[in-house]
């Protein structure tokens, strides 16, 4: 039975456990509230993971860079693109969430809203100050974001500038991201638990509109996916490389198709690498370079899902966001998207930091981690597609392209 369960794919588990949840919930009634604390498990063991996680990634991602000064015109190129469309992403689904509020109508007075913190105002002088922590132990035990990243950031350059001298520091922090992945995965192995009992009580506790704001959700974050793709990463195709639109999502279909099935940019890397080299001609070392960087930090997908579901969040418990918060949520989203580590789930790890900062409750992880893995799915094909296309338009405007040995992926 054990090894019937395992030979499951993971997203099939979940899928079927949110349908059963669902159908729990209408049955049960509040009832369902009892098997609650199953979910509570795993959102705490996602909690769990959030610090060391985080600190690890960014801190790994950074130091294997190496000399910042040898990337050269690959490098800041690759960065600058990255950087950008992520900023856009996120402006995108801070956007949708905006107009088309789809938590906007949902009673949630049934909902412990213990954790809600009260607002505070804060001036522009109070929220540089914060960002440097005083204590890098007490930033860490109260999962502040912005201080944890900004030390983290340090730490990874610290590490590059050292040279050789700071090599075992950086071994230390590969092995430990390396680790931290394989736990996150232990953790996500709860998720078709969580997710059928956390279906259960959305569907028996909150009713018919609940479910009605989950599907909105899960719609605007395939609307949101699909306009990454169908605007930013056709324009930099189109305008950047230069290259047939048609030609390069036929070079790029396998991985799109991988990444879609298993949720997960690590995993996809190999796939990713022969289509850009094979399919679309880039030479070994570039793709090699960006494809490996943009699978790190590279997470457009990612980005864009956590504005949206950090307004969302917010409409649910009727937070008032000011515009400071909507700059501070694009800010930590692209930063919160490197650091995600590239394996399905880690968009939830993302969400603690995310919505702490900007005082949305952490019940709102309860709330969408149900319908958490459908969404994710499409978001790592973006981040996949995001990954070659940037690829793409580095190798054109540095090294150029082999167009005569570009291949189809129906030749493969």
């Amino acid at each position: 039975m054990l090894r019937f369960w395992f030979n499951v794919p993971l997203w099939q588990r979940v899928v079927a456990a949110l349908v059963l949840g669902v159908i729990t919930g209408i049955f049960l009634g509040p009832e369902a509230e009892s098997i609650k604390w199953i979910g509570d498990f795993f959102i705490k063991a996602i909690k769990m993971l959030v610090v060391p996680l985080i600190f690890v990634s960014i801190v790994g991602g950074v130091a294997s860079v190496g000399d910042l000064r040898k990337l050269g015109e690959v490098g800041w190129r690759a960065v600058l693109l990255f950087v950008v469309t992520g900023q856009a992403a996120v402006w995108l689904g801070l956007a949708l969430g905006t107009f088309f509020a789809p938590g906007v109508g949902v009673d949630t007075s049934a909902i412990q809203q213990g954790t809600i913190p009260e607002p505070s105002e804060t001036s522009a002088v109070d929220m540089i100050l914060s960002i440097v922590p005083e204590s890098p132990i007490q930033v860490m035990a109260d999962a502040q974001v912005l201080p944890l990243i900004v030390f983290a950031l340090l730490i990874g350059i610290g590490t590059v500038m050292a040279g050789e001298e700071g090599g075992p520091v950086v071994r230390v922090f590969d092995s430990g991201a390396a680790v931290m992945q394989k736990v996150t995965l232990i953790v996500m192995e709860l998720t078709p638990f969580g997710v059928f009992a956390l279906m259960a009580w959305v569907a028996g506790t909150l009713g018919q509109d609940a479910l009605f704001a989950l599907a909105k959700l899960v719609a605007l974050n395939y609307l949101g996916c699909l306009l990454i793709i169908g605007v930013m990463y056709v324009s930099i195709i189109r305008f950047l490389a230069k290259l047939p639109i048609h030609d390069f999502f036929r070079g790029i279909i396998d991985a799109i198709a991988v990444a879609y099935s298993t949720a997960s940019s690590s995993a996809t890397l190999p796939v990713t690498l022969r289509c850009t080299q094979r399919n679309l001609g880039v030479s070994r070392p570039t793709s090699s370079f960006v494809v490996s960087l943009g699978a790190t930090i590279n997470m457009d997908g990612t980005a864009m899902y956590l504005g949206l579901a950090t307004l969302f969040g917010a409409q649910l418990f009727g937070i008032d966001l000011s515009f400071g918060d909507y700059v501070l949520v694009s800010v930590l989203a692209t930063l919160g998207s490197v650091g995600a580590a590239g394996i399905p789930g880690a968009g939830l790890i993302m969400m603690a930091l995310v919505f702490g900062a900007v005082g949305v409750p952490l019940e709102t992880i309860a709330f969408v981690a149900g319908v958490d893995r459908i969404m994710d799915m499409m978001r790592t094909a973006t981040n996949v597609t995001g990954d070659a296309a940037v690829t793409t338009a580095v190798a054109v405007m540095t090294d150029g392209i082999d167009r005569e040995e570009m291949i189809s992926a129906d030749d493969v």
